[in-house]
């Protein structure tokens, strides 16, 4: 089993290279390579998942040596590890295999595949990882790789600041997430996840909450949480199947994998915050895409609700649960980006909702699953999105009212914008030239869709699952069943979609070009599009305190670090030569002002007029 983990793991690494070195004018092959290694990835994954193991595969081997320490390489192939892999590689194929038709006129389709070989070679790291370190190492790769897909259009000023953006951002949340590494090392001695689960045993106070929330910090930049939120949205600059794999089934789901990889080191205190940032996020993310325009940066702010669900999920003690509702969300969510990127892909490109119209009637097939998707995440009854999010839902019931309340709130609002989606799109009169000539894609793109759209519908079947995933799953999901309130919960659940889809309905089954939320309600529109001055609120903090607090150290470094204890006589003597050379400006006139001004100087302290 250690050879196939190792052959999955390193066979993206190797199309890659493959492509980027020897295919970068043959687009075709590439495309080929990159699409068969997806395969076979797969191929290998379902191999590991209904293997026979009924304990986990652990392994591992000496990395590099350094005096007495060890840093170690390995794999920790359990039941969490198995579900994320079997979402990585099967969502990843079907995104590949949409590739092919989406990219056909690309240019650029060897450095497009080849990027994703990296990305699937780094997220397959992570998953497969046994320790702290290993995983810190895929998880740099992993934003290097989203960096490169980003700005995959670089020629546009948009990929291009969006690319910059995502990088700089992950980096702010990954340097925390070091600390934390460096904190736990520091505390136990040890960066491997199952010694660690056997150490953490120990009084929460401040020390430990801090270095849980330490890092946390990974979780909160590639989940895309308050307050390192706002890269995702603009991410949505790069090709749509980009989309769909990192910032819809994949990247994102990283940083609850990683909350659920260490769950046994959060105090109860870091588990309340986490819960109640999650919970505001759902809620938060759901006004933003309430007022969106672009069909893709509506899915992108609903991916940051459904992200603060799941951390609502964690951070309430229910890890399987919040785990399970990854599990659907990749199925659905992939499912509307791609379908999204159908809708693109057949209006020339277009993305904004409200220059479509009436494309049910012209592309049936991308009208149909994405209605699925929308009924998924929405919580329709018997759906898979209906077990996993009225799971969360419950357990927020019976043990946090609050949080309850602002989950349910946004669970009205993710039926409102994700139904007000569906209807602008593909309901009503065609708005736009693109919209009249729109017609179905091949089925290169619509085949994917459908396999999406089976799972979507019965994704949340506990029962499909092979036994160790639903072993590993099943407590917190018997632990669900077993709530009072359950049969109130799903009152409750079916009128939250009923609600959105009756405001949906009335507001926008019949627009023109404008939105109807900006003509009735202005206020709370303009509020919603402000994002809460979010990027504003960072660009001031960038223009008028990092930046002269960087000049400043600069200097100061300059002067007193690199200067006097670093080059000492040598380094006061450049530090003059520096002044002296402010007066050697090429200007006559002012050689002879220094000069006048010098000799005056000497007279007067030769005349016992100073210096005495």
């Amino acid at each position: 089993m250690i050879s196939i983990a190792l052959s999955m793991l390193f066979l993206p690494l190797l199309s890659a290279a493959v492509t980027l070195l020897f295919l970068r004018k043959n687009g075709n092959l590439a495309s080929l390579l990159s699409v068969s290694t997806a395969g076979g990835i797969l191929v290998l994954a379902l191999v590991l998942i209904f293997s026979d193991n009924p304990v986990p595969l652990a392994w591992d081997t000496t990395w590099f040596a350094m005096g007495g320490w060890e840093l170690r390489f390995g794999f920790l192939i359990d039941a969490p590890a198995k579900l994320l892999l079997f979402i990585v590689a099967f969502v990843g194929f079907l995104i590949h295999i949409f590739s092919l038709g989406y990219m056909a006129d690309d240019p650029a389709r060897p450095r497009y595949f080849g990027g994703l070989s990296i990305f699937m070679f780094s997220m397959l790291g992570i998953t497969l990882a046994d320790n702290l370190v290993m995983i810190f190492v895929f998880w740099e790769l992993v934003g290097f790789s989203s960096y490169l897909l980003i700005a995959h259009y670089f020629k546009t000023d948009e990929a291009t600041k969006a690319s910059r953006k995502a990088f700089i951002v992950n980096r702010v949340g990954d340097f925390g997430f070091l600390i934390g590494i460096v904190l736990t090392y520091w505390t136990y001695g040890t960066l491997n996840l199952s010694e660690l689960a056997d150490l953490a045993d120990f009084s929460p106070n401040l020390a430990t909450t801090g270095l849980c929330l330490a890092l946390a910090c990974g979780f909160v930049v590639k989940s895309a949480q308050f307050p390192l939120h706002v890269w995702l949205p603009d991410a949505m600059a790069g090709p749509t199947p980009v989309s769909a794999l990192i910032h819809a089934a994949t990247m994102v789901a990283a940083g609850v994998y990683l909350l659920l990889r260490i769950d046994f080191l959060f105090t109860e205190e870091a588990l309340g915050l986490i819960a109640f940032l999650g919970a505001a996020m759902g809620l938060y993310a759901g006004f933003c895409a309430l007022v969106q325009r672009d069909v893709k940066k509506i899915l992108a702010y609903s991916t940051l609700s459904q992200l603060g669900y799941m951390a609502a999920a964690f951070g309430l003690g229910a890890p399987g649960v919040a785990l399970f509702h990854l599990t659907t969300h990749a199925f659905f969510k992939a499912l509307m980006f791609l379908g999204s990127g159908s809708v693109i892909h057949a209006c020339h490109h277009e993305q904004d909702i409200f220059n479509y119209g009436g494309l049910r009637k012209r592309m049936p097939i991308t009208a149909l699953t994405f209605l699925i998707g929308v009924l998924a995440i929405s919580g329709v009854n018997f759906l898979s999105g209906y077990f996993s999010k009225d799971a969360i839902l419950l357990w927020a019931y019976n043990f946090n009212m609050p949080i309850f309340v602002i989950l349910y709130a946004g669970a009205i609002l993710t039926s409102i914008y994700m139904f007000r989606l569906y209807f602008i799109t593909f309901e009503g009169k065609a708005r736009s030239k693109y919209a009249e000539d729109a017609k179905e894609n091949s089925f290169l793109m619509t085949g994917p869709l459908l396999v999406l759209a089976v799972f979507s519908v019965f994704g949340g079947y506990q029962s499909l699952y092979p036994d160790q995933l639903g072993a590993y799953l099943g407590p917190d999901l018997s632990a669900v069943s077993l709530l009072p309130h359950h049969m109130w919960m799903i009152v409750l659940g079916t009128s939250a979609w009923i609600i959105g889809l009756l405001v949906a309905k009335t507001l926008f089954s019949k627009v023109l070009q404008d939105d109807p939320l900006a003509r009735r309600f202005p206020a709370f529109y303009e509020l919603c599009r402000s994002k809460l001055f979010f990027d504003e609120i960072y660009q001031i903090y960038l223009s008028k305190i990092q930046d002269p607090l960087a000049r400043f150290i600069e200097v100061m470094e300059l002067l007193f670090i690199s200067g006097l204890m670093v080059r000492g006589a040598a380094g006061v003597a450049a530090l003059f030569s520096m002044l002296a050379k402010l007066c050697y400006v090429g200007k006559i006139h002012a050689y002879a002002f220094w000069f006048i001004l010098g000799t005056l100087g000497f007279l007067f302290y030769a005349a016992g007029l100073v210096g005495n």
